[in-house]
């Protein structure tokens, strides 16, 4: 990619969007990619597992410091049960003090992507060399349920969107889940439909991934809908697509909507 993305699941995880960042080389760069992954639901075993199935050692990448990874499960059981004021890692402090808001995990970020930015020096040592960074998030919507309110995490987005995309011309990729059975609320600011509305905004690819609205197939798993959000010349241009989907032990397959096989 020639330029910086910010990137939206929504409903879905993305263990191989992790897991091609991790390989040899990205397809439009010359060098790999370095990975801050904060992981707020699960934990590292978990995506480690998932990754060793799809052909990558997320060990081998933390070891070589390609992947920053930031157990949020871990750190928040330290800070909940510590019976001392100071702990390992500030960056989740909101869970002691709501008031400091998200800024010392923004500042874990902004030190994390700034570091691997311009990548290591070629050299007698044989360090690596790493491109622009990927700020991966996983999932930003956990926020709300342990008090962070939408506002906060919505600014938190935009700084880190300001430090990673405009600032090192990296990437970002953050998951978000809207179960769709909330109440519309215009005065609750903890409803994840309105952080799901303020991250399609800022975002500039979304992907939507849902269950088929006729229910259980065995042949298609899903559909995911794909929007585009480009400005050209002083308006901005909208596109969107629906595929359907189904998963397979080692991937997964995408056909336009009526194309399955199994409907052929």
């Amino acid at each position: 990619m020639d330029k910086s993305y910010f990137t939206m699941f929504s409903l879905n995880p993305w263990h191989h969007y992790l897991t091609s960042l991790c390989r040899s080389e990205t397809p439009a760069r010359n060098s790999r990619c370095k990975v801050c992954f904060l992981g707020l639901v699960q934990s590292f075993s978990h995506y480690n597992a998932v990754g060793q199935r799809l052909g990558v050692s997320l060990v081998q990448a933390k070891e070589k410091g390609q992947l920053i990874f930031f157990e949020g499960l871990k750190e928040s059981l330290s800070v909940l049960i510590s019976q001392e004021s100071n702990t390992k890692s500030q960056a989740i402090d909101f869970l002691r003090d709501p008031s400091v808001g998200l800024r010392s995990l923004y500042e874990f970020v902004r030190c994390t992507v700034s570091s691997s930015s311009g990548g290591g020096e070629k050299g007698a040592d044989g360090a690596e060399e790493w491109g622009p960074p990927v700020l991966l998030v996983d999932d930003l919507s956990v926020l709300l349920s342990l008090g962070v309110t939408v506002g906060t995490v919505l600014d938190f987005s935009h700084y880190c969107r300001a430090t990673v995309c405009s600032q090192l011309q990296g990437n970002m990729v953050m998951l978000t889940r809207c179960d769709g059975e909330e109440e519309a609320d215009d005065g609750d600011d903890e409803g994840s439909e309105r952080l799901h509305r303020g991250l399609t905004h800022q975002c500039s690819l979304t992907l939507h991934v849902q269950g088929l609205p006729t229910g259980y197939c065995r042949d298609i798993h899903g559909q995911v809908e794909v929007c585009w959000r480009r400005r050209q010349g002083d308006g901005q241009h909208t596109q969107k697509k629906l595929f359907q989907y189904k998963v397979h032990d080692k991937g997964a397959s995408f056909f336009a909507r009526g194309t399955s096989s199994a409907v052929l």
